[in-house]
């Protein structure tokens, strides 16, 4: 009933953003001589908060028409090399050859493949870059059938094997556990194509260590009241009408209750940016919450899949895990390096987390080993920002080229 309510609401609320863009295009037009002065830019900040309100935010690109390899700039060209029905296989090609492949594995936890683009772009000067485009179980037909865990493994492992041997996985949050579990069953069949690296960023490999407010919130609640309070049924007309998903519209949700304070504080700046005629600062809100504000459904199997046995039975760490009734054992690993990488104020997966994987990991060599924690970054620091890219980034590269 709530995804019916808010279906509603938005077609409700349809004529009334008609109107505000009309009214913000009379209101910022150079031919109105209003425009510049401050009742006429307190009425533009108006409508235009009114309409980021009550938009609602479409997948958006990733855009990237090039990147600088060298001293060289070289044209960047997006094509889908892999379709599938929940998710598709992106190609960042270059026109210069890489020696190297990297598989940036996105989460799929509310936000779009998108939210990476820094990530994409930091990786693109030094890797034949490759990504995960989950797409929006609201526009996946019944028909297709479901998507849970299982089929989330399935997926990397496919992709892995499509791009063939010497490919380097990198997983950020969310698909750590699934990684490593993909990257374990490779390793135990001896497949060829398991990745030379593996890079897990921020991940929940075992919560139990440093339980931060997510964490503890899965434990109290049980998986039962995640299945009957956040599971819904996508309404008509959607293509994919009566699958039961957790919707985009409740993790947003819970994303901005989370730090409620800071986006209020945001939107109230921007309302000031834009009164003040301050367009840099106000550009630089728009393009962080149009990307923040663009969420998809995830299908209900997959989310309550997850918390059960990511956050709840925290089955990797026991040694519980399981890949279709087949055990998964990470210690078989022992031709993929690994690396982990956290974020000293990471209030998402707690520092020690993503860590937990060397100790899962016990059959591979010390040389093959390596943690990074870098102090002063929170989640989103861990793969995107300034100091990601002058501090992390070379410490992959670094390590992922000793284990080509």
């Amino acid at each position: 009933m709530l995804y019916y309510l808010y279906e509603m609401n938005h077609a409700v609320l349809a004529p009334w953003r008609v109107a505000a863009d009309a009214g913000l295009n009379f209101w910022k037009s150079p031919g109105n001589p209003l425009s510049s002065t401050p009742m006429g830019r307190n009425f533009a900040a108006s409508l235009e908060m009114f309409e980021r309100g009550t938009r609602r935010y479409g997948k958006p690109r990733f855009g990237i028409k090039e990147t600088i390899v060298g001293d060289e700039i070289v044209a960047v060209a997006e094509n889908e090399i892999l379709k599938k029905p929940f998710g598709n296989l992106l190609h960042f090609r270059k026109n210069t050859a890489s020696p190297h492949k990297l598989l940036i594995v996105a989460p799929m936890s509310g936000h779009y493949a998108t939210l990476l683009r820094g990530t994409v772009e930091a990786m693109l000067p030094h890797y034949d870059t490759y990504i995960t485009d989950w797409n929006d179980a609201r526009a996946v037909p019944v028909t297709k059938g479901s998507f849970d865990l299982d089929d989330y493994i399935d997926y990397v492992t496919e992709m892995l094997q499509f791009l063939g041997p010497g490919t380097s996985v990198m997983a950020v949050c969310q698909p750590s556990v699934p990684v490593l579990a993909a990257v374990a069953l490779m390793n135990a069949a001896k497949d060829p194509a398991a990745p030379r690296t593996m890079v897990l960023m921020g991940g929940p490999i075992d919560t139990r260590r440093n339980p931060t407010a997510v964490n503890k919130l899965a434990e109290q609640k049980g998986a039962d009241w995640f299945r009957s309070n956040v599971i819904m049924q996508v309404p008509p007309p959607n293509l994919g009408a009566m699958r039961d998903v957790y919707p985009g519209f409740l993790q947003l949700g819970g994303f901005m209750t989370m730090n409620l304070d800071r986006h209020m504080n945001a939107h109230r700046e921007l309302f000031w940016h834009l009164v003040d005629g301050d367009g840099d600062s106000a550009e630089k809100h728009r393009d962080f919450y149009d990307e923040y504000m663009s969420v998809m459904d995830l299908t209900a199997e997959f989310y309550l899949q997850t918390v059960e046995k990511v956050f709840i039975n925290h089955d990797l760490p026991r040694g519980t895990f399981t890949h279709r009734d087949r055990k998964v054992d990470p210690s078989v690993i022992t031709k993929t390096a690994l690396m982990t990488i956290e974020g000293e104020r990471d209030d998402i997966s707690g520092v020690g987390q993503t860590e937990a994987a060397h100790d899962l990991c016990s059959s591979l060599s010390p040389k093959k080993k390596l943690h990074h924690l870098q102090m002063g970054v929170g989640h989103y620091g861990v793969f995107n920002g300034s100091r990601f890219r002058k501090d992390i980034v070379p410490r992959i590269v670094q390590f992922v080229n000793a284990n080509a």
